[in-house]
C-alpha cells in the first residue's frame, strides 16, 4: 500500500494542522490531499486556503449524510484520517468507521487523538470515551480494512484554558486534577500534524497498530513548577482530588468540562512515558510544556 491519496475529514485546529503538514510532506510527490467539508464551507477562506496548499476539497456532511453516502465518497481514496471529534455528534464516529470500512477504504485513521482509551475502559466519566471503544471494535472486528490509531494526550494548550481549571492565570491559581503527582501527556495540534503526517506516511506502512505521540508528560506538581519558574510567579495551587470532582460532576452530570476533569484526575491511561512514542523513537523535535508557556504566555499584570 502507498499512500497515494489522502482524504481528510474536518478542517478544524487540528485538521488544518494535519493538512498542512501533510501538504508539505508530498509537495515533491503525486500524492492526492483532500479534504471533506461541508458544502456551506467550500467557499470559506480556510476553503481558499486549502486551496493554495493544493489540496482538493470535497464536498461532504459526516453529520448527517448517510453511511452509504459516506462510504462512496471515501471509497475513491487509499488513506481516511478522521480529524472531527465528537462535536459532529455521537455515534458520528462509529458511522464514520463503518462507512470507510462499506468503502473499501484501504487505511483508516480514526478520531483517537486523545488519550488510551483501552486502559481507561468503558464506563469512565467521559462517557462519550465508550464510542472511542466501539471504533475500535469495529475496525478489529474486520480484516479489509487496515487501521491506525494515534495517541496524543491532550492538547497542549487545554491545560491552560480558563474554563478547564488546570491553570487559571486570571486567577492566578493552578489546580492539580486527582493529586500533584497525577501526570498528563500532551501534544500541541502542530506537533499532532507534523507527527500525523510521518507516521501516515512512513514506509513500510504501519497498519493495525496505536501509534502514541507526546510533547510532553509531566505531573500537575511539575506543570505548577514550571509556570512559575517560566513567567515569574507564585500560583495559589489547590488539589482538586477525585471524589471532589465526581460530586461535582453528580450536581451536573452533563458537563462536558467536568466530565474531562474527573477522567483525567483518575490519572489512568491519560499519560505515558515519551520513550515510547513515534517522536522519540525517531528524534524528532516536540514542544514541551516549558517551550509552549514561553511563546504562548505572559503573567498577569497583578502577579508581576
Amino acid at each position: 500500500m502507498t499512500p497515494s491519496s489522502i482524504l481528510v475529514l474536518g478542517a478544524g485546529e487540528l485538521g488544518m494542522a494535519v493538512l498542512q503538514a501533510l501538504a508539505a510532506s508530498t509537495a515533491s510527490h503525486t500524492t492526492r490531499i483532500a479534504v471533506m467539508l461541508r458544502p456551506a464551507s467550500l467557499q470559506s477562506a480556510t476553503a481558499r486556503q486549502l486551496q493554495t496548499l493544493g489540496i482538493e476539497l470535497l464536498a461532504g456532511d459526516l453529520q448527517n449524510d448517510s453511511q452509504s453516502t459516506l462510504a462512496a465518497l471515501f471509497a475513491s481514496f487509499a488513506t481516511v484520517i478522521c480529524c472531527t471529534g465528537f462535536a459532529a455528534g455521537p455515534g458520528t464516529q462509529r458511522k464514520l468507521a463503518r462507512a470507510a470500512i462499506e468503502g473499501g477504504v484501504q487505511r483508516y485513521v480514526p478520531w483517537q487523538f486523545g488519550v488510551d482509551y483501552e486502559v481507561i475502559g468503558r464506563g469512565s466519566p467521559q462517557d462519550t470515551f465508550d464510542e472511542q471503544l466501539d471504533v475500535r471494535d469495529l475496525l478489529r472486528g474486520q480484516q479489509g480494512t487496515q487501521w491506525l490509531i494515534i495517541s496524543t494526550g491532550m492538547f497542549t494548550s487545554f491545560l491552560f484554558e480558563p474554563s478547564f481549571g488546570v491553570v487559571d492565570l486570571p486567577n492566578n491559581t493552578v489546580h492539580a486534577l486527582g493529586d500533584w503527582d497525577t501526570a498528563v501527556t500532551v501534544t500541541t495540534p502542530e506537533d499532532i500534524g507534523r507527527l500525523t503526517a510521518q507516521i501516515v506516511l512512513a514506509q513500510p506502512p504501519l497498519t493495525n497498530q496505536v501509534v502514541f505521540t507526546a510533547g510532553d508528560t509531566l505531573t500537575y506538581g511539575q506543570l505548577a513548577d514550571t509556570v512559575d519558574a517560566v513567567l515569574g510567579i507564585t500560583l495559589t495551587r489547590e488539589r482538586w482530588s477525585v471524589p471532589h470532582l465526581q460530586a461535582e460532576l453528580a450536581e451536573t452530570p452533563h458537563d462536558n468540562l467536568k466530565k474531562y476533569r474527573a477522567v483525567f484526575a483518575q490519572g489512568n491511561g491519560v499519560a505515558w512515558d515519551p520513550a515510547v512514542t513515534f517522536n522519540a523513537q525517531h528524534q524528532i523535535a516536540v514542544t514541551d510544556v516549558e517551550s509552549w508557556i514561553r511563546q504562548h504566555l505572559t503573567a498577569p499584570a497583578t502577579t508581576r
